[in-house]
């Protein structure tokens, strides 16, 4: 009995002795398998070693990822590659550079990479993160729609300054008294956008739509962050699993359902002969295509690149415009000159307009430092290498994604005298503006955005109308913080101003 109690212990012991080397094997084999799959192909940018299976994932500081990127560059020089998961990415920096794959050999750059977490919500459909032929087409349409509802034109810079004065009148509502002017500007600023998609703008006391702009902060937020970021290299893991990743997908999902409803609302009253925004002129390219089973123009897209322009048209223009009060509201000498010069060109009663914008040089000059300092998108929107090829010496196989360190240009000491201070002089000469070709807010090159007149003409009257009506001062024995917080946007952190009223 004995015996047989001792060969069965022994026989248990080597069945756990065999599986505990089975699965050691196994995962050697694995991580072999993952070295030989990542291995650097022949003149490959430089970059730090990795982990097996999440790469780069553990060494990157999500909370200030564009500058710890500045570190990596001084080391491993001005093509940088750093791997997640099955993600390879290469950073370039500097203007040659940049100009070189985004504008020189653009056929090469001009696709989107599709990751697993946008696969997810959007797939191709869109505008902002799609390629090939359907991007070609949903941006060609979005072009054309955008020019017939005014872009470029005087009835949507009139549409801008009426939105201005509701602003206006909103904090005036506050008669002084510290608030957070955050969603005051994104309603302000979505309304204009608004107002070419649904064909409606909406009150600043809406609580669906403020429940709607929450949402889309979230979404901004969120979809940066660790956790979610994870999703890109473990889907068929965290797909499973809770965390903030669920409630990314959600919120996404709300959004598209406003959209979805918004679409209803313009099928009831549809009139094909009669166009009143953007909803649709997409419903009737839908119906002009509705025998063609290859065509891009469907439902799905059409909610997609109608997210894709409220986003657009929400986020940057009002976290830029967020970021002008509180450096203006830190700077107070510079807010003065820019009043002052408001005051001396158009005077405190008449409401600015873009034919003011070559009168006021500083003024124009403080918008583009502000851009320049807040640096809102500081890798720019990722690009995908279409076919292998050869930069700077480096091949670049197809599939590999590509960003652009904008923090890098946009704070060169070789390019701007102060590069970390706010300071318009970067942008003036014997008190004339001066363009820089090291500044490149928006995208270049046929991805370029295609509303950035739009965006340039909210910063510019948004931001004067406010500085013509009010001081911005921090509250009361208050110190204001430049803090960040990074996101699918680099945004100021929540905070307080008080609006005073000019006399």
């Amino acid at each position: 009995m004995d015996i047989r109690v001792l060969l069965a212990a022994l026989g248990s012991l080597r069945a756990g002795f065999h599986l505990k080397h089975l699965l050691l094997g196994a995962v050697a084999f694995l991580c072999v398998a993952d070295f030989l799959k990542r291995r650097r192909p022949k003149n490959y940018p430089p970059g730090p070693w990795s982990l097996p299976f999440v790469g780069n994932f553990f060494q990157v500081d999500f909370e200030q990822s564009h500058l710890q990127l500045q570190q990596l560059v001084k080391k491993y020089g001005n093509l940088l590659s750093l791997h997640f998961g099955d993600l390879h990415s290469v950073t370039i920096t500097g203007l040659p550079l940049i100009k070189e794959d985004l504008v020189h050999q653009e056929q090469n750059f001009i696709n989107r990479p599709m990751t697993p977490l946008r696969e997810h919500v959007f797939k191709n459909n869109g505008i902002v993160m799609s390629s090939g032929q359907n991007w070609k087409e949903q941006r060609r349409f979005v072009l054309t729609t955008l020019r017939n509802f005014g872009l470029g034109k005087k009835s949507l810079e009139e549409r801008i300054q009426e939105e201005a004065c509701h602003l206006i009148e909103a904090i005036e509502e506050e008669k002084g008294q510290n608030f957070d002017p955050h969603f005051k500007i994104n309603n302000a600023v979505s309304n204009i956008i608004c107002s070419i998609t649904f064909g409606e703008r909406f009150e600043y006391q809406d609580g669906q739509f403020q429940e709607l702009l929450k949402w889309l902060d979230e979404v901004t937020y969120m979809e940066t962050s660790r956790q979610c970021q994870l999703y890109n290299i473990f889907p068929w893991i965290m797909k499973f699993l809770p965390g903030p990743h669920q409630t990314l997908f959600r919120n996404w999902e709300k959004l598209k359902l406003f959209v979805s409803h918004m679409i209803e609302e313009h099928k009831r009253d549809w009139n094909p002969a009669e166009m009143r925004d953007f909803i649709d002129a997409y419903l009737r390219e839908i119906a002009k295509n509705s025998g063609n089973a290859a065509s891009s123009f469907h439902e799905e897209n059409l909610i997609c690149s109608t997210l894709d322009l409220f986003f657009a048209g929400t986020e940057t223009t009002s976290t830029t415009l967020r970021w002008a009060l509180l450096y203006l509201a830190i700077n107070p000498e510079i807010q003065e000159k820019v009043q002052a010069e408001l005051d001396r060109v158009i005077g405190p009663m008449q409401q600015p307009s873009m034919a003011d914008r070559e009168r006021l040089p500083y003024t124009n000059a403080v918008i583009h430092e502000v851009q320049r300092m807040a640096n809102i998108i500081p890798l720019n929107g990722p690009r995908e290498v279409s076919a292998d090829t050869t930069v700077a010496g480096y091949y670049l196989p197809k599939g590999t994604m590509i960003m652009t360190n904008l923090t890098a240009l946009h704070r060169d000491p070789a390019e701007w005298a102060t590069p970390d201070t706010f300071n318009p002089e970067h942008f003036l000469e014997n008190g004339e503006f001066k363009k820089k070709e090291s500044f490149l807010p928006f995208p270049i090159g046929k991805r370029a955005c295609p509303g950035e007149q739009l965006a340039r003409s909210e910063l510019f009257i948004f931001l004067t109308s406010l500085m013509q009506k009010f001081t911005f001062k921090p509250p009361n024995n208050e110190k204001l913080s430049l803090q960040f917080r990074v996101g699918l946007t680099i945004s100021p952190v929540k905070y307080h101003l008080c609006a005073i009223p000019r006399g």
